[in-house]
C-alpha cells in the first residue's frame, strides 16, 4: 500500500500562562491509502490536537505533516487554505453548521466555496444526505434538527467534494447504533478507494471491528499501533509502538 499521510517529529506546545505546555511530544508515524484508521485514547491524550494538525487547521511546533505528496508546513497561507478545500475533510465535533442555511445548503458550503453555482453544490449536498438517510431533512435549517441529525449534515459536509483525506472527531457521537453503523459504513467505503484515507478519533467500541488499523494515543505519545480490539475500557492494550503498519 502507498503511503497517503506522513508525520515526522510532530510536537505541539501551547502556552498557558506565562508557562509552555507539550501536548505532543516527538509523533512519528505513517498511514497509508486505503485504510480506515481509527485514534484512540483517553480525554486529553492529544487525539483532536493531532488530526487538527494533520488537517491543516493547527500548525505543529515542530515536525512536519505530509499528506499525499504535499508537505502542508511549507504552504503558504493560501496555499494551504486551497489545499485543504481541495483535499481534505474535517467532521467536528461540534457540527458548526451555518444557521441560516438549510441542511442540503450546508452540505454543498465545500462546493459553492470551491466556486460551484449554488444550486448544482445544493443538489449534490442532498444526494450525500441521501446516502445517509436523512434526505426528508434537507429543507430544514439546523435549529430544526436533533443532534444526531446535525450530525448527518455536517458529515455529508466532509464528504460532499469527495475529498482524498477525511478527518472525524467523534463522527457517531450523537448517534443511535444503526445510523453511527450507517455512516462508518459510508467512511469505509470512502476509505477503501486507493488514493483516499481517513482517520476517525473515536471512543464508539461498537464500530471498532470496522478498522483497519487502531492508533492508541496517551499523554500526547503513540502508546499502540496495530489491529488487535481494543479493551472494554475502550483503550487499546499496552504494547509497543511501531510507525508503520505492516504491509
Amino acid at each position: 500500500m502507498s503511503s497517503a499521510i506522513e508525520i515526522a517529529g510532530v510536537c505541539k506546545d501551547f502556552a498557558v500562562g506565562d508557562q509552555s505546555v507539550r501536548v505532543l511530544h516527538d509523533i512519528t508515524v505513517e498511514l497509508n491509502a486505503g485504510e480506515l484508521n481509527f485514534l484512540v485514547g483517553e480525554s486529553g491524550s492529544g487525539k483532536t490536537t493531532l488530526i487538527s494538525i494533520v488537517a491543516g487547521i493547527l500548525f505543529p511546533t515542530h515536525g512536519t505533516v505530509s499528506v499525499f505528496g504535499t508537505d502542508l508546513y511549507s504552504l503558504t497561507d493560501t496555499q494551504l487554505v486551497e489545499f485543504r478545500l481541495n483535499n481534505i475533510g474535517f467532521i467536528f465535533q461540534q457540527y458548526n453548521l451555518i444557521p441560516t442555511l438549510t441542511s442540503a445548503e450546508n452540505a454543498g458550503v465545500p462546493l459553492i466555496a470551491a466556486g460551484m453555482g449554488r444550486s448544482e453544490a445544493t443538489r449534490r449536498g442532498r444526494e450525500v444526505l441521501e446516502r445517509l438517510n436523512i434526505a426528508d431533512q434537507a429543507n430544514k435549517l439546523p435549529r430544526q434538527l436533533s443532534g444526531g441529525q446535525q450530525q448527518r449534515v455536517a458529515i455529508a459536509r466532509a464528504l460532499v467534494h469527495e475529498p482524498r483525506l477525511v478527518v472525524c472527531d467523534e463522527p457517531t457521537a450523537s448517534l443511535d447504533a444503526k445510523s453511527g453503523r450507517r455512516v462508518m459504513d459510508l467512511l469505509r467505503e470512502v476509505a477503501l478507494a486507493p488514493d483516499r484515507a481517513v482517520i476517525i478519533v473515536t471512543h464508539d467500541n461498537r464500530v471498532f471491528d470496522l478498522a483497519d488499523r487502531i492508533i492508541g494515543m496517551e499523554d500526547g505519545r503513540i502508546t499502540y499501533d496495530g489491529k488487535d480490539m481494543p479493551d472494554d475500557h475502550g483503550a487499546p492494550p499496552a504494547r509497543k509502538h511501531t510507525s508503520k503498519a505492516a504491509s
